[in-house]
Parts: C-alpha cells; structure tokens; sequence
C-alpha cells in the first residue's frame, strides 16, 4: 500500500491508477493512462533530457525529468491533487489580486510539494 506523508499523518493511497515506479517506460504507461494528452510532450522532454546528460556528461537531467514526471503524474493520479492543481491554474489570471496570487502559492509550493514527498517516499 503506498502512504501520503504530506499532512504529518500517513494516510492510504486512495487513487484508482497505481503510482508508477520511476522509469521511464512506466511513467510513460502511467501518463497514457492518467494524461494522454501529455505523452506528446513527455517524448520531447525526455529527448531534451538525454541530450543535456550526454552534453553536460551527467544524469542529473535525467533524474530531473524522471521526478518532475513522476510528480505530474502523482498530481493528474490523485483527485485531490489532480482539483486542487486545476482550480489553482484556472486562477491565476483572476482578476483579483489575492486570488491570483494564492493560485501562484499553490502551484509553486503546496500541491506539488506534497506530490513530491509521495513520490520519493
């Protein structure tokens, strides 16, 4: 069973859709089943990461492009992550100032701070 750790309790993972070992070819499967959509994308960012580990001869964009996956797909996996992420998008060019900006905090820091955490958990 995989545990959220984000609140300071742990909790089960409710979500229908598995959460996916960090490779590439499972998070492309996750993806296709999660954000189709995205898999278009995800191609592209993965060929730019390969190309970045071979120039600067270090895995450290691979690794970085595993876990941003890895946190997308935790975010589009989760309903309550999945919500709280769109309603936060949908805001940030809202009219008011104090909405947009807590739109801004909540996709800078909260949702994906806790879909991180579950992901390296």
């Amino acid at each position: 069973m995989n545990i959220r750790r984000s609140t300071g309790f742990s909790k089960p993972d409710t979500s229908p859709v598995p959460r996916p070992e960090q490779t590439p070819d499972a998070l492309r499967a996750a993806l296709a089943v999660v954000d189709p959509k995205r898999l278009p994308e995800m191609r592209r960012t993965k060929d730019e990461a390969f190309a970045k580990a071979v120039e600067w001869q270090s895995l450290s964009p691979v690794r970085s492009w595993v876990l941003a996956w890895a946190r997308d797909i935790e975010i589009a996996r989760r309903p309550d992550l999945a919500a709280r992420h769109a309603r936060a998008r949908s805001n940030l060019g809202h009219e008011d100032a104090a909405t947009a900006r807590e739109a801004l905090r909540e996709l800078s820091f909260p949702g994906l701070d806790e879909a991180m955490k579950a992901v390296r958990a």
